[in-house]
């Protein structure tokens, strides 16, 4: 059984569950709703967080994502409360849907667990592990014309969006991780906040025939993480692995239910956006390849490319209880072409 609602176990986190019931999809464009988030964000702010939080939008820190417990640029949630924390929670939910930004808020009360799990200083894992050490940055003045972009980022989470005369011209890299993957939650109940994405790929590749998985099932050790984390751009290398051509009616129901588990984090005028371009390209494009065992809990790894898009997941970490994930734009992350 997976869920991705998790307890949230501090003030803060708790607060940004409350925001939830406020998020609704409207039929303007997200990139609209973006700006107006980030304005009043940013009018809440003194001068020094104000310089803390903004850069030029060609500023090289625009580039510099990660998904790692590091230091960083921006304003962390830490350093708000009251008017500015509230602003701040509404300014991420503006980029995502319902379901993002439920998920990205468990991802962030994932480190309360981490807190209370791991060994060493109190103090030095407080440092290390603290639900609200995540950070906004804005590149240029958000408004209805021009160019901006925005980042939210901390462990495990990097969601960085970049608008043009109004519009979201790139919403990746986006990346999501969860450690611990599976939580022990009472007799027969485990929650994962990335379950149905590990799931789903995996029931694609038990229905494969032998021939299909001589396709498919690309080697038995997995590597160690995803390609390209923190790199500016996605690796452009050939598919490899299984074509939807080639696959039985229910591996290709099941592949349009595992991509519509990455589109349905984002905004709705996002996910057509990115829908209409896999469409264009052929959906018969689309290859599934798998590293790893088939089994739970045991190290594996996967992606799913077309021409427009790639996903990789990987679960290797920590006896195979430590996801990442992440959407590439095969076109070029953060609105630069590759090779520019």
């Amino acid at each position: 059984m997976h869920t991705r609602k998790i307890a949230l176990s501090t003030v803060v986190v708790v607060a940004m569950g409350a925001l939830l019931s406020a998020k609704l999809q409207t039929n303007e464009s997200s990139a609209i709703g973006m700006a107006d988030a980030a304005n009043a964000f940013l009018a809440t702010l003194t001068p020094e967080q104000k310089s803390q939080a903004t850069f030029e939008f060609d500023d090289e820190e625009r580039l510099n994502w990660h998904f790692i417990p590091r230091e960083r640029n921006g304003l962390p949630l830490k350093a708000l409360e009251g008017e500015s924390l509230a602003a701040a929670l509404k300014f991420i939910a503006s980029g995502l849907s319902e379901t993002g930004y439920d998920q990205t808020l468990n991802i962030m009360s994932l480190e309360e667990l981490l807190y209370l799990l791991e060994g060493g200083d109190r103090a030095e894992r407080r440092e290390r592990r603290d639900p609200t050490k995540y950070y906004l940055s804005v590149f240029g003045e958000p408004g209805p014309t021009g160019t901006w972009g925005w980042r939210v980022e901390g462990h495990h989470i990097s969601l960085n969006y970049t608008i043009v005369d109004g519009k979201v011209a790139s919403s990746t890299p986006e990346f999501f991780g969860a450690n611990p993957g599976s939580v022990a939650a009472g007799p027969g109940r485990q929650i994962r906040v990335l379950g149905p994405e590990e799931d789903i790929a995996r029931q694609i590749l038990k229905l494969c025939t032998p021939e299909q998985q001589e396709v498919a099932w690309i080697e038995k050790e997995a590597p160690d993480d995803l390609r390209g984390g923190g790199v500016a751009q996605p690796e452009t290398t050939d598919p490899v692995g299984l074509p939807l051509s080639e696959m039985s009616s229910d591996q290709k129901n099941l592949m349009r239910e595992l991509v519509g588990e990455y589109l349905k984090n984002m905004p709705a005028d996002v996910v057509q956006e990115r829908r209409s371009r896999i469409i264009d390209a052929g959906t018969q494009n689309i290859y599934f390849a798998w590293w790893g065992s088939s089994e739970l809990n045991e190290r594996h790894y996967y992606r799913v490319q077309g021409p427009t898009f790639l996903i990789e997941y990987n679960n290797t970490q920590d006896s195979a209880n430590h996801v990442h994930s992440m959407w590439r734009n095969l076109a070029g992350d953060f609105n630069v072409p590759i090779g520019e």
